[in-house]
């Protein structure tokens, strides 16, 4: 199910080797969730003040260059780019959604997403190729496309990220398509509740300037609204995995759960340190069950913690601790089994019934290289 499955909605977009550009055209309210950073993006500020009135009627994306730390000619340009795409799309600048990703500090090329607007404009469908273009067009490290739907809920969402993801309200850029019928305060509402498995992905442990989720309901059908939130969750849920097993690099996914945490609030804490250290992504790379970084992740993070807790390294088919209410195990070669496929670190701390989880992935040569090369 592609996003132009969606009754209501034509997109097309267009790659020139760094350079995209993505159109989608649509009538329907909409909510969106956006980068905690405070040096925030001028496609950001502007979508933020566009989709205030929770309505829209398009959306231009581009990728290569992020627009973001370029003062009052960034929000000029961003402005600009939803002035070629309202009069294309015959509606009202301040009814166009915008963003951007790619390289900060640099001028964007106006004319450029001039020009080619109009081409990929022309070019507008509701095909399974228009969808891959949009997609496509979005990408800036990415290896490969991410999607995900809820047919029984009209859902269906395309994201990019592969970098610089450890969202905070959100995560690089993300829109997703519904025939859903709801108000624009009822779906903002949804939509907060939902996006929670992006704020709990991290790839590298960076915030960026960009972030952007957008949910956008065309009204055509009659959802129950706790199937659509449900199911949101849900499509939200494999779009983070997706960009963690597309991190920069990365050769697995692996997923920390919490339990048994005094608050729902040390939970998280300790879910997202372990998840974000580098210590412990590195050993994850090397299939090394260095259980050491992650009591050391635990204890630093804030959360209420002492030393009788229990760490285990579980997939689908076995479960083997480490540490088990602070007493070592000595199972290390049966957890580097476990290590050498996408798995799950557990963590109870033995304190009381709260859990949370986060989602992320190793960090390899690759990241380095990627990341040593990405402006040159």
């Amino acid at each position: 199910m592609e996003i132009t499955d969606i009754d209501g909605v034509l997109c097309n977009g267009v790659k020139e080797g760094k350079l995209g550009l993505g159109l989608a055209r649509f009538s329907g309210n909409v909510a969106g969730v956006f980068t905690g950073n405070r040096i925030k993006a001028a496609p950001v500020i502007v979508c933020r003040e566009n989709i205030s009135k929770g309505y829209a009627k398009g959306l231009i994306v581009n990728s290569g260059n992020a627009n973001a730390f370029t003062g009052e000619q960034g929000l000029k340009d961003a402005r600009e780019m939803c002035r070629i795409a309202a009069n294309l799309f015959g509606c009202r600048e301040d009814e166009v959604a915008v963003a951007s990703t790619g390289v900060i500090g640099r001028k964007l090329d106006v004319e450029w997403i001039r020009k080619k607007a109009a081409d990929v404009y022309s070019g507008l469908g509701n095909s399974k190729e228009h969808a891959e273009r949009f997609a496509n067009a979005i990408r800036t490290t990415d290896r490969f496309i991410k999607k995900a739907y809820s047919e029984s809920a009209k859902i269906s969402a395309v994201a990019k990220g592969a970098g610089m993801i450890s969202p905070n309200l959100a995560t690089m850029l993300c829109f997703v398509f519904t025939s859903a019928r709801f108000e624009s305060g009822e779906l903002y509402e949804i939509l907060r509740k939902a996006v929670k498995p992006l704020n709990r992905l991290t790839v590298d442990g960076d915030t960026s300037t960009n972030d952007t989720v957008l949910l956008i309901a065309t009204g055509r059908d009659k959802i129950d609204r706790d199937i659509f939130e449900a199911e949101l969750e849900k499509v939200f849920y494999s779009i983070a995995r997706q960009i963690a097993k597309d991190g920069e690099g990365a050769t697995k996914v692996f997923e920390v759960v919490v339990r048994g945490a005094e608050s729902e609030k040390s939970a998280e804490l300790a879910a997202k340190a372990v998840a974000n250290s580098l210590l412990v992504k590195t050993a994850i790379f090397g299939c090394d069950p260095n259980w050491g970084r992650i009591v050391a992740a635990v204890g630093y993070s804030g959360a209420e913690v002492d030393e009788k807790i229990s760490i285990a390294f579980e997939n689908d088919e076995k479960t083997v601790f480490l540490v088990d209410r602070g007493k070592i195990t000595g199972k290390e070669e049966e957890a580097r089994e476990i290590m050498k496929g996408d798995f799950r670190i557990i963590v109870d701390l033995h304190r009381g019934k709260c859990t949370d989880y986060a989602v992320g992935c190793d960090l390899g040569y690759e990241y380095v290289r990627i990341n040593a090369e990405y402006t040159t």
